[in-house]
């Protein structure tokens, strides 16, 4: 029985499928995984990780919408030297690729993040750089929006690491195609597409944000045809691996981005609605290449940045 072969390589990064999680929809470590095999994704992205613990934004901080849910958590995590003490130990014993990824409110927080997960690289595979998070005013994401402020983050990284780095973007940040040239001129390895987006919703009872943080970040089903189009221009103009994000809900999901020459697809707010969404996406992935006699994703992977429409 012919089984497509799903390996996904990025430079010297070898994945066995193109499926991974988006940073935040995941737990912090082993929450999953009464529901799925970790090893059965071909990554896993974790958290946002800043260096100092951080409490997060006030309550209310997640809303449904239409077609997707707002959240503004505010990077809520326990800080650097808890992910070093008890969460690598985890992940270490996992063979699954583990991508970090990190904020900062000033470049010397970059550095400190790079500077002690590169010493652990015989876990951590990557660096996901997050540049552009809505849901935070100080700090990273108001200074992020200056790009020189992006492009020195990246220097000063790539000066302390050879991990491959994912400048994670919005259009949020402006024009994206000319800031995904200005960072891969950088150093960046590849880029993720995309952040959320920022958008409010309104509790017409109470006459008042649903959000304490009046705004958040748009996720889900209704920022999918945003994403897969950025994702599309961005292959079609730019030599650069990108890792997918924004609605990917369906295995079909997952196939028009892959079509739109994707190297990864980061499944996000749908492991909230399924949290075996990972495994149900892989498994349709494997049916649809099975029934269309496809051998490798490569046969199919950025087929539609080649076509011409009638």
């Amino acid at each position: 029985m012919m089984k497509t072969d799903l390996t996904t390589k990025i430079g010297k990064l070898e994945f066995r499928n193109p499926v991974t999680v988006a940073s935040g929809t995941f737990g912090t470590k082993d929450e999953y995984s009464c529901f799925l095999d970790y090893e059965k994704l071909g990554a896993i992205i974790t958290k946002t990780i800043t260096v100092k613990p951080r409490a997060g934004n006030s309550m209310p901080r997640i809303c449904e919408t239409a077609g997707g849910m707002l959240n503004a958590i505010g990077l809520q995590n326990k800080g650097l030297d808890d992910f070093l003490e008890n969460k690598i130990p985890f992940f270490s014993k996992i063979k699954t690729p583990l991508i970090v990824n990190i904020a900062g409110e000033t470049t010397q927080d970059f550095k400190t993040l790079t500077q002690a997960l590169d010493r652990q690289k015989k876990v951590v595979r990557a660096l996901e750089l997050n540049l552009s998070c809505p849901n935070v005013e100080a700090g990273g994401a108001g200074h992020m929006k200056k790009r020189e402020r992006i492009l020195e983050v990246i220097k000063v990284v790539r000066d302390h690491t050879d991990l491959a780095l994912f400048a994670k973007l919005s259009p949020e940040l402006g024009d994206v195609l000319e800031i995904a040239r200005d960072v891969i001129k950088a150093g960046v390895s590849g880029l993720s597409l995309i952040n959320t987006l920022k958008g409010m919703a309104i509790d017409i009872e109470r006459r008042r944000p649903q959000l304490a943080n009046v705004t958040g970040g748009l996720s889900g089903p209704a920022i999918k045809p945003v994403a897969l189009r950025y994702v599309y221009e961005i292959k079609k103009e730019l030599d650069v691996p990108v890792i997918a994000s924004g609605g990917i809900t369906t295995y079909r999901d997952a196939l028009e981005f892959l079509m739109a020459g994707a190297d990864l697809l980061a499944v996000g707010t749908a492991n909230f609605i399924n949290p075996q969404a990972t495994i149900h996406i892989l498994q349709g992935i494997q049916d649809y290449c099975k029934k269309h006699g496809i051998k490798q994703l490569d046969e199919i992977r950025g087929i539609s940045c080649l076509a011409k429409n009638n």
